[in-house]
């Protein structure tokens, strides 16, 4: 685990298993339909229940760029906030949708008070982001973010699933946080 601190905020990168974090919320990088299948969003599905998705999908669609709150069911969080990076489910995606979508989930975050928001890396795996640019999109989001206006979010996790995925969000926050 490396700390970090990012106008005055607390980032955190770590292994782990975002279905395990105890953050107000965690982030699933949704498709607009709010279809949990596959990667991330189904395993937030399986370990927190079906009720997830099934209060997600009364939002549905929900475009690129916006937001969703909803329980964390049987999970140790207390929301999942849905964020779409694709429209469809399985759909190749670009780096300017997972700027969106860290955008949405801060946004919503501030509007719900939420102090603590876990991230996975948004757009890697079926989305065909490299690991290391969803990163470096996230931190450039936190940066970008006013929050003077938004005095409830404390801390930020970045959460990798593999040893090789954390040691590329580690070098590429490292780097952009001492630029």
């Amino acid at each position: 685990m490396e700390l970090f601190e990012i106008k005055n905020i607390r980032v955190v990168v770590k292994r782990g298993d975002i279905t395990e974090e105890d953050c107000d919320a965690i982030v699933n990088p949704a498709n607009s339909l709010m279809i949990m299948g596959g990667g991330v969003a189904g395993a937030i599905k399986k370990k927190g229940g079906s009720v997830i998705e099934k209060e997600a999908r009364r939002y549905a669609p929900v475009p690129v760029g916006k937001a969703v709150l909803t329980s964390a069911g049987n999970l140790k969080a207390r929301y999942v906030i849905h964020a779409p990076t694709m429209k469809k489910p399985a759909m190749r995606i670009n780096i300017n949708n997972v700027m969106k979508a860290a955008k949405a989930v801060l946004d919503l975050a501030c509007t719900h008070a939420i102090a603590c928001i876990a991230f996975p890396a948004l757009g890697a795996g079926v989305g065909g982001i490299p690991v290391e640019d969803s990163a470096a999109a996230i931190i450039e989001e936190i940066r970008n973010f006013d929050f003077s206006k938004c005095p409830s979010i404390r801390e930020i996790r970045l959460i990798a699933w593999s040893e090789k995925d954390y040691e590329g969000m580690i070098a590429t926050v490292k780097k952009l946080v001492q630029a």
